[in-house]
């Protein structure tokens, strides 16, 4: 079994798409390209507490629907202002049609969820069940 935390099955991706995963209690927006790759970022906004899964996904980019700031789904660099940090872009595994995502593997150099930022995750996540 591929490290990490099966999050869906490639099925419910669609083309152009994000959808919005909670990974230990971390919120983690899972997008499929226009050419059908499958990518896995934090899906919070670097410029405000805004849902990147909201957004409308065009190419190999996401855009923040608060502000307009795109990130590159590759590697989490913003395209465009408001946002001038990266989101994190994680580890990401399929097999057998599961989509497994690694909050612990941090391919872009972005910080990683550390313990605390999880700990709080979890209990925002706790609270909106």
């Amino acid at each position: 079994m591929p490290a990490g935390e099966l999050v869906c099955q490639e099925q419910d991706l669609e083309v152009n798409a994000a959808l919005r995963v909670l990974v230990k209690g971390y919120p983690v927006a899972v997008v499929r390209d226009s050419d059908g790759e499958i990518h896995a970022l934090g899906d919070t906004c670097s410029h405000a507490d805004i849902s990147l899964a909201e957004g409308d996904v065009e190419d190999c980019s996401i855009e923040c629907w608060g502000h307009g700031s795109q990130f590159d789904l590759r590697t989490g660099d913003p395209l465009s202002p408001p946002a001038f940090e990266p989101v994190p872009v994680f580890g990401l595994a399929i097999e057998d049609s599961n989509v497994y995502v690694d909050i612990t593997t941090v391919t872009n150099g972005a910080k990683a969820p550390d313990e605390a930022l999880l700990e709080k995750a979890a209990a925002r996540s706790a609270k909106e069940q």
